[in-house]
């Protein structure tokens, strides 16, 4: 299968590394990662299992209309999808999967399919990876790699699924589908949000966060969720409020205290946080607007961002 992984970040080189095990993938990358990857290969240092791995892959840097993939995956940052969109409109490839955060999944959605030149159907991802790039490989932290996948706010077509799951057979990814990935994205983004302001407020020191702002951390993503549910938004997975509140608050914040004090924290957290404040930014400005729209008073999201100081960031 031709696959196009068009993002070179730490997430769309660690899927890159995945699928090329049993695919033709071609890798989008600009500038001197590009170079570097064609020159040295793809090289990953995975944090957790404690190896390295090099791929020799090929790569472009413009996608022009009638290069035509099996699949493609976006993988950008959600600050940059306003420019990337329009790129992926005019191309003639049929399936498309947003992978990453994206509080305005429907607006991309709806920009991905504008003027089409094929009939095409866009689904969404998040895969769990994070780390950073450094001396000219991808330090990636995971356990174990999958992706939450699906349609905007329905499931999708048995042709898509198959697609999807023919592309990753064989490459140790699960994949878990979900037929609501509007609203699970704005639930991580509810989740994701709070420990990025007590970031900023560290100034990337994630360790140094008291127990006041790791019990704030908690109490805003109770608030977050509230605002989502006020609109309607359904909380995805089911249930996952459950986790702020009562007896399972005890064990997040027992997990999250093991996540912020351990080398795990500044990797899959303040890494990200430090080095993607214009994502940060733009997802901050898109709840924002939802929290407009609830009118609820959220008193421990409110301390938490005026602190940070995001908007001058």
């Amino acid at each position: 299968m031709k696959i196009l992984i068009y993002g070179a970040g730490v997430i769309g080189c660690e899927l890159a590394h995945m699928l090329c095990k049993k695919n033709d993938v071609i890798l989008f990358a600009r500038g001197k990662w590009k170079e570097t990857i064609d020159n040295n290969g793809l090289a990953i240092r995975h944090y957790v299992q404690r190896k390295t791995t090099v791929d020799r892959l090929r790569t472009i840097d413009v996608l022009e209309p009638g290069d035509r993939y099996d699949l493609i995956f976006v993988v950008m940052q959600a600050s940059q999808l306003p420019e990337v969109v329009p790129i992926i409109a005019k191309n003639t490839s049929p399936h498309i999967v947003f992978v990453g955060n994206n509080m305005a999944a429907e607006e991309t959605a709806r920009l991905a399919m504008a003027d089409s030149p094929v009939e095409r159907e866009i689904a969404f991802g998040f895969q769990g990876t994070a780390g950073r790039r450094e001396n000219g490989k991808v330090i990636s932290i995971h356990a174990g790699v999958g992706m939450t996948v699906g349609g905007l706010n329905t499931p999708l077509s048995h042709a898509f699924q198959e697609k999807l799951k023919e592309a990753f057979k064989g490459t140790g990814c699960r994949l878990v589908w979900e037929n609501q990935m509007d609203a699970w994205l704005k639930c991580h983004a509810v989740c994701v949000l709070p420990m990025c302001y007590v970031c900023y407020i560290m100034d990337g020191r994630l360790q140094k966060a008291a127990h006041r702002q790791r019990k704030a951390i908690l109490d805003a993503d109770l608030e977050g969720y509230s605002v989502l549910q006020e609109l309607g938004i359904p909380i995805l997975p089911i249930g996952d409020e459950k986790c702020f509140s009562g007896a399972k608050r005890i064990v997040m914040a027992a997990i999250f205290f093991v996540i912020y004090k351990t080398p795990i924290g500044r990797l899959s957290v303040s890494d990200h946080a430090m080095h993607a404040v214009e994502e940060m930014k733009y997802l901050d400005a898109k709840f924002e607007s939802l929290r407009r729209r609830a009118g609820l008073p959220n008193p421990a999201w409110e301390r938490l961002r005026s602190a940070s100081m995001i908007e001058e960031r």
